[in-house]
């Protein structure tokens, strides 16, 4: 291969919109650019002459051993692959040309394969991260390279579904970065794109979205209704037994929140019932809904209906299930156990499952995890007295700082929108 073939600025030229290239960028994972750049033929020697770094330390950044953190390092890859500074959160490069007027900008269509590579890409840089990082990149993604396409006249009804997708995964990622209101918004976008492409499961899927944002915002009542409109939804497309669990258990975290205990377990076990159940057919856009996301949402549901007992074994499960791979999920379900355990006033067990709290992705950035952490905080607060107690929430104090240290670049004002 020649020289000018594994050109790192004439390869970084060429996948600007390649969702591996925006995800690595956008939750600055320098290991991860430096892994695509080296299979594209570019030698590690190569890599570390371009940013002034030795070969150890790049092998360290590929290999996960330490990240790229300084900004003047992170100023130095930009500049040495011409990567545009606002990709990693940076101001724009001196290299960089003038932003060029919307109808200027290329407009061509990929087929629909890239649009589900970049949902898989996005989705798994999110698992692991958090949205906070990712927004700006789905949201780019989105008008670039989705939005022309719905008024070409040549597309089919899978752009569509695809634009549909992808809006919901920015609601996700705006929730997921503390924007509730920018959240509802993009739902609200999703649901009539899901309908116009007739795909049911997908807009049924949007409506459970809703759901949980409702719940999220106190609103028990409009949960409710979300739920019972996926679940209607659903019922009139292929069955998808993952898709109608997910949506029979937000009905039941809603009755459960509304202290309607009854018919909060009835809908518990039909979201278990359903889920062994056999699927007519995959659906390529939905997220999966799996036996750890079933236990961690009915901990939820049996916590809120003071079954405790129950509600720490399903926890259990959760945190068990969990690969580690879903750091954000790991954490949520580890909040959720440590809650329980102080419900149950079992403060050594509350205080062990804490700190492996705070060992789970300190870099994550959800603002939705950090709000969660903190209601836990509230839970052990009255336990002060307890020695352990006392001594575990100076450490959260301490490690609570540091995290939003690293998440100040995605922390805004209420009310504006994530950088």
């Amino acid at each position: 291969m020649g020289r000018e073939a594994t050109d790192p600025r004439k390869i970084v030229a060429g996948m600007l919109d390649d969702a591996r290239l925006l995800a690595a960028c956008a939750e600055r994972d320098m290991g991860a650019l430096f892994r695509l750049l080296n299979h594209r033929g570019v030698s590690t020697r190569r890599l570390a002459a371009a940013v002034d770094i030795t070969q150890g330390r790049l092998y360290d950044y590929m290999n996960g051993k330490s990240r790229v953190e300084k900004l003047t390092l992170f100023e130095q890859i930009a500049d040495a692959f011409h990567i545009p500074g606002r990709l990693l959160g940076l101001a724009r490069r001196d290299w960089e040309p003038q932003a060029v007027k919307p109808h200027q900008q290329r407009t061509e269509t990929p087929p629909d394969g890239d649009d589900l590579a970049a949902m898989d890409a996005f989705r798994t840089a999110d698992r692991q991260t958090g949205g906070g990082r990712l927004y700006q990149a789905v949201v780019q993604h989105l008008s670039d390279r989705v939005a022309p396409r719905l008024v070409d006249t040549d597309s089919g009804p899978q752009v569509f579904a695809a634009a549909a997708a992808l809006t919901e995964m920015a609601g996700w990622m705006a929730h997921d970065s503390g924007q509730d209101d920018l959240a509802a918004l993009h739902f609200a976008r999703a649901l009539p794109l899901a309908r116009t492409s007739g795909d049911l499961p997908l807009a049924a899927h949007i409506a459970a979205s809703s759901s949980h944002l409702a719940l999220q915002t106190g609103d028990t009542s409009r949960a409710a209704h979300w739920a019972r409109t996926g679940l209607g939804l659903a019922e009139e497309g292929p069955r998808i037994p993952t898709l109608t669990a997910r949506l029979h258990t937000m009905h039941a975290r809603a009755l459960a929140a509304a202290s309607q205990h009854t018919p909060a377990g009835r809908a518990l076990d039909r979201a278990h019932g359903a889920l062994v159940a056999s699927a007519d057919s995959e659906h390529p856009w939905l997220s999966p809904f799996d036996a750890a996301a079933l236990a961690s949402e009915a901990a939820l549901v049996l916590r809120d209906l003071e079954q405790y007992d129950q509600a720490l074994s399903h926890a259990e499960d959760a945190v068990r299930l969990r690969e580690v791979g879903r750091a954000r999920s790991l954490a949520l379900s580890r909040i959720t156990l440590a809650g329980i355990h102080v419900h149950q006033a079992d403060l050594d067990a509350a205080v062990s499952v804490g700190h492996d709290l705070l060992s789970t992705s300190p870099t994550l950035g959800s603002i939705r995890v950090v709000h969660q952490l903190d209601e836990l905080r509230s839970l052990l607060e009255p336990h002060m007295t307890c020695g352990p107690v006392r001594e575990y929430l100076v450490r959260f104090d301490e490690a609570r700082r540091a995290r939003m240290l690293l998440l100040a670049d995605i922390i805004t004002p209420r009310g504006g929108m994530p950088t």
